[in-house]
């Protein structure tokens, strides 16, 4: 079972950016084809990345490379700056499934994580990040986005996955 708590960055230089919303599988040997979902606010990889980087550094080590789908995101920088480093960003076509991000860290290896569309209903966000995050999950993220039910979009997010 997961927890919820509110993201809370001890970094100075970070502190403007907003929670991360996201929910992350607990550390365990199999974990299946996601580790967890991330529900960003927009669509803008250069703005949204470095909060979620932050808080993946912390958890996870140093993240070095992000890899998105291209079809996701309308424009896909090559760097973004993350606290005191850079990560470099790349992109994949038919290679990397539309719903999910991969993460590279030195030492954890590959984490992958269901992107939650950011225009997503807040009560298909909550079913999508709840099946991500389960560690009987063995879905893809594709699957997971499929079997979440029909989707709908808001204009205003309740935020109650302003978490990790």
């Amino acid at each position: 079972m997961t927890t919820n708590a509110l993201l809370q960055d001890p970094h100075p230089d970070l502190t403007a950016l907003p929670a991360v919303r996201m929910l992350l599988k607990p550390k365990c040997a199999d974990r299946g084809m996601v580790d967890g979902a991330w529900w960003p606010r927009s669509r803008d990889l250069a703005r949204e990345l470095p909060s979620l980087v932050a808080v993946l550094d912390e958890c996870w080590g140093r993240i070095t490379r992000v890899a998105v789908n291209v079809r996701r995101w309308p424009e896909i920088p090559e760097k973004v700056p993350a606290g005191i480093h850079t990560v470099s960003v790349g992109w994949f076509d038919a290679e990397q499934d539309p719903d999910d991000l991969l993460l590279l860290s030195y030492t954890v290896g590959r984490w992958d994580l269901l992107v939650v569309p950011p225009e997503c209903d807040p009560d298909r966000a909550a079913r999508l990040m709840s099946a991500a995050a389960d560690v009987l999950t063995r879905q893809s993220a594709r699957e997971l986005m499929t079997d979440a039910g029909p989707a709908r979009h808001t204009a205003a997010h309740a935020a109650p996955w302003d978490v990790i």
